[in-house]
């Protein structure tokens, strides 16, 4: 190929120029042979972007995930062409599902050997099309500015959701226009362009909800991306209301805040939390979807109760409830109006939430309590969560896997501030999620204190990353709650088949030894009145620290899991 005259830019280069453009600091992602341009690119120019290198493409996709969720911009990853773009899907479907806006790059092979067999051929765009918001294999470097451009276009305005582009190896070689690269700096970051309500849909909103005996308002994840912590807690302040959450939706309110009874539905919820959406005439859905977890397969609420329900999506209003009234919009500007609304209204009415949920909330917590203090071994989760929420400060970050720290996590870690300040994968609820976010959140909030929970099953997934996290020297503390077991779908089969195990169990990993060979300080925890000394030892570390906790099998514990509960 000829050189490039010195103004030209190629392909590879747009790319780089493009993603400086919209601000992007870190990608994070797996060298491949066509890839290389890119890798050129991204060493010859200057751009005041880090790339991570990682061990997995799964991982740089999570990574990606948890650096959005924790700094409001875009995740971007990167992977090779065949076998790479295969390995990233996992986690460009849990963000999109989760509405967390990811940018995945997938080199491909040249556009010309499509179709004559060559090595790591994909039909890559057909592959990523049911998972993604966005999609596009670029054909011709002078695509790269435009593809980009709606890439970040697409992922963060509306319901925010991931992107791919493809970009084959001869595109990356080819000759770009250094006149096309610029960018809207509002897609920097998400929600970008966010919508407000129709004024009458908000009147119509006030007067149902003012018309209540009890109304609920349970938080999804839509009110923390869209940062309406705060129009919420002036609307629930001024009205009284009962607030409840979804486990993507904490952090909505403060948990200690007296109005909040926590996470409801069948991940995280208990009988005592259940009693409060029984109790509600009036439910109000904010930024929440209303699935299957967090409505306990839609029986709680039951059908029949009065509905609202402000989104951002129109598609999942009205999908599974009946609903009285509909506000498509961005959460924080629905609450917003709400609030503004309220204010021109001589409303001195109190709907007394607080009162009403303190009794079940006071033996919610006490129930927990009797177990958190247990000195039984192997060690109750509880006690490990009581003993981490104790050491941890309030900006902390805590990243749960969806196996067994999840229920414990949502249920019992209580927030004592409003923010993303936890979180787990919640849409496909893949195992491995949690070790790889936590490198993206403390990539994205070095200040914070990240700590990462994961089952020992959870842990065989991307122990590899130990040594990316090694490589980078971050403080991430990683919790493995070890129980040599599928301990989910063992407890599964103990309340549904007659304990009729079967394939779920497998021998005990040091997991001690295996972090300290990837250079992690690690503990062993087996003692439960030692825990919270060697947890401290953990958490206090400068460097990355695992702590592995020899725990109580996730079948024999009284984990907040309704189908086990009963």
């Amino acid at each position: 190929m000829a050189s490039n005259p010195r103004n030209a830019l190629t392909g590879a280069d747009a790319m780089v120029r493009m993603l400086e453009a919209h601000g992007v600091q870190h990608i994070f992602g797996l060298c491949g042979d066509t890839t290389l341009p890119l890798y050129d690119a991204l060493y010859r120019l200057d751009h005041g972007i880090s790339h991570v290198l990682t061990r997995d493409e799964r991982s740089a996709a999570y990574m990606a995930d948890g650096y959005a969720r924790v700094t409001g911009r875009p995740g971007i990853c990167e992977g090779p062409s065949g076998g790479g773009a295969t390995y990233i899907l996992p986690g460009l479907v849990e963000a999109n599902e989760s509405s967390i806006p990811i940018l995945s790059i997938t080199s491909d092979v040249s556009t010309r050997a499509k179709g004559h067999y060559p090595l790591t051929e994909l039909d890559q765009e057909g592959l990523m099309r049911p998972l993604t918001k966005f999609n596009q294999v670029i054909q011709h470097a002078d695509q790269v500015p435009d593809a980009v451009r709606t890439a970040f276009r697409k992922m963060t305005t509306g319901r925010p959701g991931t992107a791919h582009l493809g970009f084959p190896i001869d595109v990356q070689r080819g000759n770009a226009n250094p006149d096309d690269i610029w960018s809207d700096p509002a897609h920097a970051t998400f929600p970008a362009f966010p919508s407000g309500p129709d004024a009458t849909a908000i009147d119509a909103c006030l007067a149902a909800l003012l018309s209540a005996r009890f109304p609920l308002i349970i938080c999804g994840g839509g009110v923390v991306l869209a940062r309406g912590e705060n129009e919420l807690k002036a609307l629930v302040e001024a009205l009284d209301i009962a607030v409840a959450t979804t486990i993507s939706g904490q952090g909505s309110l403060p948990e200690t805040h007296p109005n909040c009874i926590g996470v409801v539905g069948s991940n995280g919820g208990v009988p005592e939390t259940r009693e409060v959406v029984e109790q509600a005439d009036l439910v109000l859905f904010a930024g929440c979807r209303a699935g299957s977890v967090t409505t306990e397969l839609w029986r709680y609420p039951a059908k029949g109760t009065r509905i609202l329900h402000i989104d951002s999506d129109p598609e999942v209003i009205g999908a599974s409830y009946k609903t009285e009234v509909a506000v498509v919009s961005d959460a924080r500007l629905a609450l917003a109006a709400l609030n503004a609304a309220l204010a021109t209204r001589n409303v001195s009415r109190s709907f007394s939430g607080a009162a009403a949920i303190a009794d079940p909330k006071a033996r919610k917590w006490k129930k927990f309590h009797a177990l958190a203090e247990s000195l039984n071994a192997p060690i109750l989760p509880e006690r490990t969560i009581a003993t981490l929420r104790r050491i941890l400060d309030d900006d902390a970050i805590v990243v749960g896997d969806p196996g067994t720290p999840c229920p414990y996590i949502s249920a019992y870690y209580e927030l004592n501030a409003s923010g993303r300040r936890l979180f787990s994968n919640r849409a496909h609820g893949a195992l491995g999620y949690a070790l790889s976010a936590a490198v993206g959140a403390a990539v994205g909030a070095p200040g914070h204190k990240v700590v990462s929970l994961m089952g020992d099953g959870s842990f065989g997934f991307t122990c590899g990353e130990l040594e990316t996290v090694t490589r980078l020297g971050l403080p991430v503390t990683f919790i493995v709650f070890s129980n040599s077991s599928y301990g989910w779908i063992k407890a599964g089969q103990k309340s549904a088949f007659g304990e009729r195990y079967y394939s779920v169990d497998f021998d005990r990993t040091d997991h001690r030894a295996v972090a300290e060979a990837f250079g992690v300080t690690a503990f062993r925890a087996d003692d439960p009145e030692a825990l919270e000394a060697t947890l401290r030892k953990a958490v206090e570390h400068p460097g990355p620290a695992l702590v592995d906790v020899i725990s109580q099998p996730l079948q024999d514990a009284r984990a907040p899991v309704s189908e086990w509960i009963a």
